[in-house]
């Protein structure tokens, strides 16, 4: 693999492109119990090694593959660039080790972004792209959502860290999902980001609360931050920043209708308002009408395919104020941000329900991809944003 860190990358007619699957959309699957289902039919971290390898050397240069930085455990964490273009965009996937559709679909993406078609070339004559695959190594061999770090790893690299207690974020009791933290502490790292990105970890923010900024301390959160930075020293800022996540089971709301994907624009109050007055250094850069611009093309795109699970979109909670994740803190920096959150997590999903997921993900990429790439994101009506449907815990029974 080259060790060249941000080749660029370009769109221009990806709907195209990638309606045909490299894994064909299949029915959904009864919600099982944790481990009913192995994880085999996803990517564990020597297929991605082996897939990144192949996709590179098949390229023909198209595709440039580098190691960001090392996990906690030391694995590898890689960037794929695809694309020559001015605009940029950095989408990630498996900040959270048990959420691994979004692995799956930019695999697929990457193949197709780097073949000899007309509208591949057209698209990375556009725009330049950074995947970040597997930002969690680490959980995901291990099927969990945290990483492997201990309170006492953090004190070891930050000493003077030793007067404050744990932060909220870190969990060393308990069980989720069948998985014992009390023998496995470790962070949620996408709890551990902040929009100052030149943040040094501060006793005095500790433990911290959900409702405020991050620290850094994580290895894949500082990986994702120096990545974030490098593109902005290259291109001036990042345009768009896209996280890919799984959630559990909910519905359209006022329906019975179970949730394929969620998405959201907001993840911190406008810096402008009386509510986000505490980030009013960010101003200038937070662009949300951007960010529902992007929401709205990946709602339109996949309610395009009619009467289909497809359709089955809706708006995560809203109204939220999470400075201290990847999506709060780049929309700070002036990103236009889109969450991605599809139905289950891995564990509890069957293999024929994974293929609908997957495309789900590819598809409403595509979406965000094609316009930027040919500039119809930008004159989307950001209104239209409210006309997505919300998500709801429960069925109605109506």
């Amino acid at each position: 693999m080259r060790k060249q860190l941000f080749q660029t990358m370009t769109v221009a007619g990806l709907c195209a492109m990638l309606a045909m699957p490299v894994q064909a959309a299949e029915p959904a699957q009864t919600t099982e119990h944790h481990h009913d289902n192995a994880i085999s039919g996803f990517i564990d971290y020597v297929e991605l090694q082996r897939e990144l390898e192949r996709i590179e050397a098949t390229s023909k240069g198209a595709v440039s593959i580098d190691v960001a930085g090392q996990s906690f455990e030391g694995r590898d964490i890689y960037t794929a660039t695809v694309g020559t273009g001015d605009r940029v965009l950095l989408i990630q996937s498996e900040i959270h080790g048990n959420e691994k559709t979004g692995t799956v679909a930019i695999l697929n993406m990457l193949k197709s972004l780097s073949n000899n078609s007309k509208a591949a070339k057209a698209i990375r004559d556009e725009v330049t792209i950074v995947f970040m695959p597997m930002m969690n190594p680490d959980a995901s061999e291990a099927d969990k959502r945290r990483n492997s770090m201990t309170w006492d790893d953090v004190l070891a690299d930050y000493p003077e860290l030793s007067s404050a207690s744990p932060s909220w974020n870190y969990f060393d009791r308990g069980v989720s999902q069948s998985y014992d933290y009390a023998a496995n502490p470790g962070f949620d790292v996408n709890r551990d980001f902040n929009p100052d990105l030149n943040y040094v970890p501060d006793a005095a923010d500790f433990p911290g609360a959900s409702d405020e900024p991050g620290w850094f301390i994580t290895k894949e959160a500082q990986i994702s931050r120096d990545v974030y930075k490098s593109l902005q020293a290259e291109f001036g800022t990042v345009d768009v920043f896209v996280d890919l996540h799984h959630q559990g089971m909910y519905y359209i709301d006022g329906t019975a209708d179970p949730v394929t994907l969620s998405l959201s624009a907001q993840f911190v109050p406008d810096p402008a308002s009386a509510e986000g007055a505490k980030y009013s250094e960010y101003a200038d850069g937070y662009n949300y009408d951007f960010s529902r611009q992007l929401n709205v093309a990946v709602y339109d795109e996949l309610q395009s395919y009619g009467n289909s699970e497809f359709t089955n979109v809706s708006l995560y909670s809203q109204g939220l104020d999470l400075p201290g994740t990847a999506l709060g803190s780049y929309a700070l920096n002036g990103s236009g941000t889109v969450l991605f959150e599809v139905r289950g997590q891995t564990q509890m999903m069957g293999h024929k329900e994974k293929g609908q997921l997957v495309k789900s993900v590819e598809r409403g990429l595509t979406a965000i991809l094609e316009g930027v790439a040919d500039g119809s994101a930008y004159n989307i009506d950001p209104e239209a944003y409210k006309d997505i449907p919300l998500t709801s815990y429960r069925p109605s029974t109506n």
